[in-house]
């Protein structure tokens, strides 16, 4: 080792004893050129980590950091309208097309049961029969009642005739004729409702009473439902209100079955129910084949109608107090503007107002952004910046 590493050696192992016997064979000018050797490397050593030689790492993409004044770096996306159609999902419950609970309008005791539990019957086939014994006697008796006084009208009628009888006696045997036709049309219609009769097509129910038994009207004795076709009861969000329309399509699944089934919208309730804020909807679905049972759940998709939309990054979109807000990319910095934000997904949201096809929206480093900040647009990979990037 000559004199000179030794030295320096010696600077950093603290040796001074071996300093000072070599600085005493040491000219000045050689310890001034040292010192100043040290320092100039001392220097060089703290310059060079600052020029990145020694991290071993460049920019991810290549490129150098871009300056102050060029701007950040941010990533954009051209508004562009979208063709959008919201599909809702929810549940609900299969009706039948007609149901009805058969009771007698009339008390009286069973005399004959006529129908098959779970039988297809047909409109106006009779049912059940109520003993109408007492009936049949008051209605033999009005009839009787009603030829007498249509005899003594007519008596009275030929004598008024003649001049034999006043208006008021002739007018007083019409009356008492209408007054007795009358009861008998009563007796009859309450002789009818001994027999009960189906009141549509469809299939009956379970039998809840046996012959002999005897019925008043709060006695249920079945149910007849008609389910050639069903109804889907359901209810949607409040916010859909305005997008439900009579005629348009769902599709809906039950329990026990992968098969997939469809239906249109039909009637809608007229008000927002208060209580859950929800609509209440009614759609109709064929079932010839009788696969779809009524009280069954239904998990409904309701496609709502196609629209345009200006759809934008949900992450683009920065809150505030009085709404919400995004920035656009024009002439080379950022600007501010106020939007209106309608539906969601998860990954998008709608802009009801405030944006236009076309605008550059900046979707990065959106908190560090301010108005009138400097930016500069980022390469895609796919394509370069768009071809306007002013945001006019």
């Amino acid at each position: 080792m000559n004199g000179t590493a030794r030295v320096v050696a010696s600077l950093f192992l603290g040796d001074t004893e071996m300093i000072d016997s070599h600085n005493t064979s040491m000219s000045k000018n050689r310890k001034l050129t040292l010192i100043l050797t040290g320092v100039l490397v001392t220097l060089a050593a703290l310059a060079l980590p600052k020029t990145g030689w020694f991290s071993g790492r460049t920019p991810s993409n290549g490129v150098a950091t871009v300056s102050r004044e060029q701007g950040m770096q941010v990533s954009w996306h051209v508004v562009e309208p979208t063709i959008r159609g919201d599909r809702v999902a929810t549940v609900g419950t299969i009706l039948s097309n007609e149901e009805v609970e058969i009771r007698s309008e009339v008390s009286g005791k069973i005399e004959e049961i006529l129908f098959r539990e779970g039988a297809y019957i047909r409109k106006g086939d009779q049912l059940l029969l109520i003993n109408d014994a007492e009936l049949k006697a008051q209605l033999m008796r009005a009839e009787a009642s009603q030829l007498l006084a249509e005899q003594q009208k007519e008596r009275q009628r030929q004598l008024f005739e003649k001049n034999l009888t006043s208006q008021e006696a002739f007018d007083n045997a019409a009356a008492s004729l209408d007054m007795v036709r009358a009861e008998v049309q009563l007796i009859a219609a309450q002789h009818e409702k001994t027999r009960i009769k189906a009141p549509f097509n469809g299939r009956i129910g379970l039998r809840n009473v046996s012959e002999g038994s005897y019925l008043t009207p709060t006695t249920l004795i079945t149910t007849l439902q008609d389910y050639s076709s069903v109804k889907i009861d359901f209810s949607v969000p409040e916010k859909y209100a305005g997008s439900i329309r009579r005629g348009d399509k769902i599709t809906f699944g039950v329990q026990g079955t992968a098969r997939v089934f469809s239906g249109t919208i039909y009637a809608v309730q007229p008000k927002i129910d208060q209580g859950t804020r929800t609509l209440r909807v009614r759609a109709k679905a064929p079932n010839s084949d009788g696969a779809l049972v009524p009280g069954s759940l239904a998990t409904i998709d309701v496609s709502l109608k196609e629209q345009e939309a200006l759809m934008i990054p949900s992450y683009a979109i920065v809150p505030e107090l009085k709404g919400h807000m995004v920035f656009l990319y024009k002439n080379g910095t950022a600007s501010s503007r106020q939007v209106k934000i309608g539906s969601r997904t998860d990954e998008s949201v709608e802009v009801v107002d405030g944006l236009r096809a076309g605008d550059t929206l900046i979707t990065s480093g959106i908190l560090q952004l301010r108005p009138g900040m400097p930016v500069q647009l980022a390469q895609n990979s796919q394509v370069g910046p768009p071809a306007d990037v002013t945001g006019e």
